[in-house]
């Protein structure tokens, strides 16, 4: 599996990662760059999709309504809360872009608990997380404490420029509840400035895998099981926006060996 994708061009759909195409089972994450006036479509089929207007605006239509323009943040690194937009299965959507935006498209497999509804920007606050060099600020867009999805956990994440993320070093790639769960994942990054540059590394106790990558603006991990911590240099401010399912909604895991004594 190459971990490290690569965006396929940087106008229109650049990423497109099925759970097919990353060898796994629940996760599937695109990313649509769109300028004003241009259309990205879809159908949802037997996947839910969680919508992030990540920057910019559309008129989004879906689940046979008209949900109007969402989107207000025109810059990732405003902080401020997105227009998100949850759609089950079995549905069409379409995004008319009334700025140039990005938008991303979250999915994994619809369980058949869930109506189309808008999330956010109303609910979604900035939250602080960590100390030190470890602290990083979170907007929970779909995660277990709200019961917006019946598999997807979406959530986006801001690390300043020389602190970590995703860290001390964590695992979930064991469906053993409570004390763990399986979850595939999937970050978007984006850098400030954009022609920065930030690590990120997915490990396993054992050593069967471990990767240290170079991510760039717009590139996508995918972490399959192991250790995924993030740095950002000094200099580079970095954002991600994590996407995870698996067998059950909950996000339990375990900490690396090196660092039970920081969690």
């Amino acid at each position: 599996m190459t971990l490290l994708r690569k965006p396929f061009g940087d106008h229109g759909e650049v990423h497109r990662i099925t759970a097919q195409d990353a060898g796994w089972r629940y996760v599937g994450f695109s990313l649509h760059r769109l300028r004003a006036g241009e259309t990205a479509s879809g159908a949802t089929g037997t996947n839910e999709i969680i919508l992030v207007m990540v920057e910019g605006k559309a008129q989004v239509h879906a689940a046979d309504q008209d949900w109007g323009e969402l989107g207000e943040r025109m810059d990732v690194f405003e902080k401020t809360p997105p227009h998100c937009l949850y759609v089950p299965g079995g549905q069409d959507w379409q995004a008319v872009a009334t700025t140039d935006c990005t938008v991303a498209i979250c999915a994994a497999p619809d369980r058949g608990t869930h109506s189309a509804r808008r999330i956010g920007p109303d609910g979604i606050t900035l939250t602080p997380r960590g100390t030190g060099t470890n602290t990083r600020h979170i907007n929970n867009i779909a995660m277990e404490a709200e019961d917006y999805a019946g598999s997807l956990l979406v959530t986006e994440v801001f690390t300043p420029a020389g602190h970590w993320s995703s860290y001390p070093s964590h695992r979930h790639d064991e469906d053993d509840f409570p004390r763990i769960t399986y979850l595939e994942e999937t970050y978007y990054h984006r850098l400030n400035p954009r022609d920065g540059w930030a690590l990120q590394r997915v490990y396993t106790d054992d050593g069967s895998l471990d990767e240290t990558m170079a991510v760039k603006d717009g590139d996508v991990v995918l972490v399959p099981r192991g250790h995924h911590p993030c740095g950002a240099p000094h200099g580079f401010e970095l954002y991600y926006l994590n996407v995870m399912a698996g067998p059950r909604r909950a996000w339990r895991f375990i900490a690396a060996p090196e660092v039970e004594q920081l969690m």
